[in-house]
């Protein structure tokens, strides 16, 4: 009996958790609102332009909040904006304090012991901008030099693991932001600095000069984004993951994707994952 109850009371809280979590879809129906975390740091995928969240995350999510008005046949459906940083997008999930974290979280599996995850929205590789002055044309020829990496996000994670397997004696800097790790670069207290590959291009807008920076052609591990969102929240996933589906299955992704990146043309990476992310209703 005593073994029965240790169990039920090492079990309960995590059952109560996800109860409570999958009420964020009832919440939303009956407030008609949603909160929305949002990365104001991460274009051309989450930022702030002119005081307003815009990129191809922020437009993504704007069309799973409409399919989110049929599904529940609540219109319209408030947004409220919430902004975020790369510390700071997890707290607000974890906590209850949004709905749902639109930005550039990648997907991991030790992640997904906290939150829960979307379907993908992105898939993308870690690269390196590097200085020209430094000649470096391969992650092997950065032996000896120093590399900016945000601590704690996949992109440091698969940029140390690169080092590691290709021998490569190159020192990682920790930041806090990727607005910390741009200002070394300019100062030229690093070397290079690693990141998503689209997001090092989207960049380009915060540097003084980008002619004197090179982006390597090394793909450096791959990262999955997904819509961050409560753990537990299985019905308010599935209403999220159904969006998707119909926003994969249209031409909508490629008005979002030109909308976000102009002239450039989606990965065939990127395009078999829509695809493979759109499913049938029945």
């Amino acid at each position: 009996m005593r073994r029965l109850l240790l169990l039920v009371a090492a079990v309960l809280p995590a059952v109560t958790q996800a109860q409570t979590a999958d009420k964020a879809l009832q919440r939303i129906r009956d407030s008609k609102s949603i909160r929305i975390a949002y990365r104001t740091d991460a274009a051309p995928f989450s930022s702030d332009v002119n005081g307003q969240p815009a990129g191809y995350s922020i437009e993504l999510c704007k069309r799973v909040v409409t399919s989110l008005e049929q599904q529940l046949k609540v219109q319209p459906i408030a947004i409220k904006w919430v902004p975020a940083n790369v510390q700071t997008r997890f707290d607000l999930v974890k906590k209850g304090q949004v709905d749902m974290e639109c930005g550039t979280t990648t997907a991991t599996l030790a992640r997904m012991d906290q939150v829960d995850f979307s379907n993908s929205i992105w898939v993308d590789s870690t690269g390196l901008l590097v200085r020209k002055a430094v000649g470096a044309k391969t992650l092997g020829s950065l032996a000896g030099k120093s590399i900016a990496a945000v601590a704690g996000t996949p992109n440091a994670q698969a940029l140390d693991d690169a080092l590691k397997k290709a021998l490569v004696n190159a020192k990682v800097v920790p930041t806090k932001s990727y607005d910390e790790a741009i200002g070394l670069l300019e100062d030229g207290k690093v070397d290079a600095l690693a990141a998503g590959k689209v997001m090092l291009v989207g960049m380009g807008s915060k540097l003084k000069d980008t002619s004197v920076y090179d982006l390597l052609d090394d793909d450096i591990g791959y990262v999955p984004y997904a819509i961050m969102l409560p753990l537990g929240s299985g019905s308010l996933r599935t209403a999220v993951n159904r969006a998707l589906s119909q926003i994969y299955g249209s031409d909508a992704i490629f008005d979002i994707f030109r909308g976000s990146f102009g002239g450039a043309k989606p990965s065939l990476a990127l395009i078999i994952m829509y695809r493979l992310n759109t499913y049938p209703e029945q």
